[in-house]
């Protein structure tokens, strides 16, 4: 993801529902300040999740990060998210999906999350068929962005974030529901339901 708060806000819920699963969840974030980065720490152990703390996110960085966990599947922002650096964090993994895919076979599901009022860079509403149900990790959820309290959660974020996790929720007959987009790994979509 492209900022330390940026797992909580838009797979907090999911990123829980996998830990507690018993499987290895891991955010990866780029390093910013002692501050940031001990939020980052904190809201990924809230979530039950290890934190790896990147240099940067230049192409080799994300490949060499890829290549040693070698993940059953990613999550990022669209290619299309209105923030910039979200863009930037979504293209830079898609260009070493290929060589890493090929060399390892991993990740072999990618999916991109919902962005700010679930628009992208053009007004348009994202496209997120896959919804995953997070009624029962929300307030993990809530906790792990509050964690974050450097930045405008409670009076900017949260808002915004608890309307589209009760309107994806709405959509599926639950309290509260993240949303995500398959995006293709060498030509192969993930099924609808596997994340």
């Amino acid at each position: 993801m492209a900022h330390a708060d940026d797992a909580e806000l838009w797979a907090g819920g999911t990123l829980a529902a996998h830990a507690r699963a018993g499987g290895r969840t891991v955010v990866a974030v780029p390093r910013s300040n002692a501050t940031r980065d001990g939020e980052a720490e904190a809201g990924a152990k809230l979530l039950g999740a290890e934190c790896e703390l990147l240099d940067d996110l230049a192409t080799h960085t994300v490949a060499d990060l890829l290549t040693r966990l070698q993940p059953d599947a990613v999550i990022t922002h669209s290619p299309e998210d209105i923030h910039p650096a979200h863009r930037t964090t979504a293209t830079t993994l898609l260009a070493v999906l290929p060589e890493v895919v090929i060399a390892n076979g991993r990740p072999a599901r990618v999916y991109h999350c919902d962005g700010y009022n679930g628009l992208d860079m053009y007004g348009r509403p994202l496209h997120l068929p896959v919804i995953v149900d997070v009624s029962a990790t929300w307030d993990l959820k809530q906790r792990a962005a509050c964690a974050h309290a450097s930045q405008p959660i409670t009076s900017h974020f949260w808002p915004m974030v608890e309307t589209l996790g009760r309107l994806h929720g709405m959509r599926t007959g639950t309290t509260y529901a993240e949303a995500f987009q398959p995006m293709p790994v060498l030509g192969r979509l993930p099924a609808a339901d596997g994340l």
